[in-house]
């Protein structure tokens, strides 16, 4: 019975390796990855700072989707080992967005005054356009 020979073999476990160890993210993940760190830098400035940055970064498609988050401040730790794609969202049934849609895992932590006032485990979406990362403002229920 023939085989396949043995270089085909090694080049495809390579190609399946950097596969694996590279993912599915946008062009790099680091874009990504300074939205979240800009985000909570943001959070930990205060309310204020938190609802600017959420202005400037919310979807230009869903400016009018915000909500008043008052004096509570929204920190996101994202798992970045779980960034995908997710080209099915649709914000409220408004139709997909425009861009690259990404979900990613995170641990929501919400403060009030300095102290946490609710702690859950989550997902949020954000999208790359135009070489912008941008979110969507949280609403807490």
């Amino acid at each position: 019975m023939p085989t396949a020979p043995r270089t085909g073999a090694l080049v495809h476990c390579g190609l399946l390796l950097g596969l694996a160890a590279t993912g599915c993210a946008p062009s790099g993940a680091d874009p990504v990855r300074q939205y979240f760190s800009d985000y909570n830098t943001a959070a930990r400035q205060g309310p204020a700072a938190q609802r600017d940055f959420l202005a400037r970064t919310q979807h230009p498609d869903f400016t009018d989707q915000t909500c008043d988050l008052g004096d509570t401040t929204v920190e996101l730790d994202p798992a970045m080992s779980t960034l995908r794609p997710d080209p099915a969202f649709s914000p409220d049934g408004a139709g997909p967005p425009r861009g690259e849609v990404w979900i990613i895992g995170v641990e929501v932590v919400l403060r009030r005054d300095g102290t946490v006032t609710g702690r859950q485990v989550g997902s949020q979406h954000v999208v790359v356009l135009d070489g912008r990362v941008h979110g969507f403002a949280p609403c807490p229920s």
